[in-house]
């Protein structure tokens, strides 16, 4: 099981920029150039409403997600990964979570996410922490490749 901390990214920690450092290199590693953030990643981050948390493995980051909430009713996973040396080990799901707990904090209604189809560990994921599949987006990540737009519904009391 996922040994690993889970630690908020703060802007103003000193060790940012070895941290966005990290986490671009993973970025770059498991996303299409054209699905990777590497090149704007610190506009990403500087976006008011948004968030990412990343575990760490000793040293090393073992995973990351990056999330925003545009408004107080909605909430996005906007990224998820995990270096392959760490996946099945329990990682993506404790990001996962985290991200859904932080989005929660916010009074979010709706999270909602994008996934490829073929990544059947990320639809496993996502469907056992209660994502459902809305409807699939044509050509989402490029002309040949879909998207299932997911969404996850909290109980409002």
């Amino acid at each position: 099981m996922a040994t690993g901390v889970i630690v908020e990214l703060q802007r103003n920690s000193p060790n940012w920029a070895k941290v966005v450092g990290d986490i671009v290199r993973i970025e770059k590693k498991i996303f299409p150039k054209h699905e990777s953030l590497a090149r704007s990643f610190d506009d990403e981050l500087k976006k008011k409403n948004s968030g990412l948390l990343y575990t760490q493995v000793g040293t090393d980051i073992a995973g990351y997600v990056m999330y925003y909430w545009p408004s107080s009713l909605c909430a996005c996973i906007t990224k998820l990964a995990v270096k392959e040396n760490y996946r099945g080990q329990g990682h993506g799901e404790k990001l996962l979570k985290a991200a859904v707990q932080k989005c929660r904090t916010r009074n979010a209604h709706r999270i909602s996410l994008h996934v490829d189809p073929t990544r059947t560990p990320a639809m496993q994921l996502y469907k056992k922490l209660g994502f459902q599949v809305d409807t699939l987006v044509e050509g989402y990540y490029s002309s040949d490749r879909n998207a299932y737009r997911m969404y996850l519904d909290f109980d409002m009391e």
